[in-house]
């Protein structure tokens, strides 16, 4: 087959493939433009996803399959590939480690006071008056049961928190005290001092946290987005943290990214903004590419490929 890489890959990944499958045909690019002369020839495409729109689409006459190396799909034409009846398989569960350490990380830097610690450094100023807390006996609700909810729920749980699910299926999962169906929303909100939001964008996620979702949260808690920015309703976020609704918010994903200058979020004293690098990892495209060796291994089995995207799903 002609397996054809929209994503830049390191000469030592391209080696690495090339010695594995001689059988196979590899063009490697840096870019979807530079690619885009050989894509009528190729089967297998290797992308971010985000480099690919319905044109891109039309002029890959013979593309059989699509390996997404990234977790989210929701900026891919994807009717447009399941009109053409592409298979489509993503990376998820690469980020798992990285994103549930930030997680964890980010919870303890809220609730040791690290920044303003960190400002006190700078200043030169020694103030042991300041009252810290412990993530111990503390409850988290993650709304996501999937491979990475249940990686920062085990977490959690070596820290003594109680751990809350959320999901469509509400379906017990390793690693959740209790999971409840999306429903149950605004139940579970009122019993979490730490909200953790990781569902997929989906129409039915679009700006699903949103001002009714705010007012059930504690005064006292802090909220986590490392999903998408679009899942959250920005301005009732920014209109709760204002009127003392939740106390504290960690966002590693906005509406708009970059996230604009204008943005009063850049000077809230009780947000924490960080640029989409949750998921970032020095292992992140080997272990993308450990997922497409395993499922090269066994294509065109559909059966018995992994991470395979549904058709009419969206992630």
């Amino acid at each position: 087959m002609h397996i054809v890489s929209s994503a830049k890959l390191s000469e030592r990944h391209q080696r690495a493939l090339t010695e594995a499958y001689p059988d196979h045909q590899f063009s490697f690019f840096e870019s979807m433009e530079q690619a885009e002369p050989v894509l009528p020839e190729a089967e297998v495409l290797i992308t971010y996803g985000e480099d690919l729109d319905d044109m891109i689409i039309e002029k890959c006459n013979r593309l059989k399959w699509i390996q997404v190396i990234s977790a989210g799909i929701d900026k891919m034409p994807m009717q447009a590939i399941e009109k053409k009846g592409i298979l489509v398989t993503n990376a998820r569960g690469i980020h798992r480690i990285p994103m549930a350490e930030y997680t964890i990380g980010v919870m303890l830097q809220v609730a040791r006071k690290m920044n303003l610690f960190y400002d006190h450094q700078k200043q030169g100023e020694w103030d042991r008056s300041i009252r810290v807390e412990e993530l111990y006996g503390k409850t988290v609700g993650i709304l996501g049961t999937g491979a990475i909810g249940q990686e920062i729920a085990r977490r959690a749980q070596c820290f003594g928190m109680k751990t809350l699910g959320l999901s469509r299926s509400g379906k017990p999962v390793d690693g959740f005290d209790e999971v409840v169906t999306n429903d149950q929303l605004y139940q579970l909100l009122p019993r979490c001092d730490y909200v953790v939001c990781i569902v997929p964008l989906t129409p039915e996620t679009q700006n699903w946290i949103g001002e009714e979702a705010f007012k059930h949260m504690k005064e006292t808690a802090i909220f986590i987005n490392i999903a998408r920015g679009a899942v959250v309703d920005e301005p009732a976020l920014i209109q709760a943290i204002e009127n003392g609704e939740i106390r504290f918010a960690v966002l590693d994903v906005m509406s708009e990214e970059p996230l604009p200058a204008s943005s009063p979020l850049w000077k809230m004293e009780n947000v924490i903004l960080t640029p989409h690098v949750s998921g970032r990892s020095p292992m992140y495209i080997q272990r993308a590419l450990d997922i497409f060796r395993e499922n090269l291994e066994v294509y065109p089995d559909r059966q018995r490929m992994v991470n395979v995207i549904p058709e009419g799903k969206g992630y």
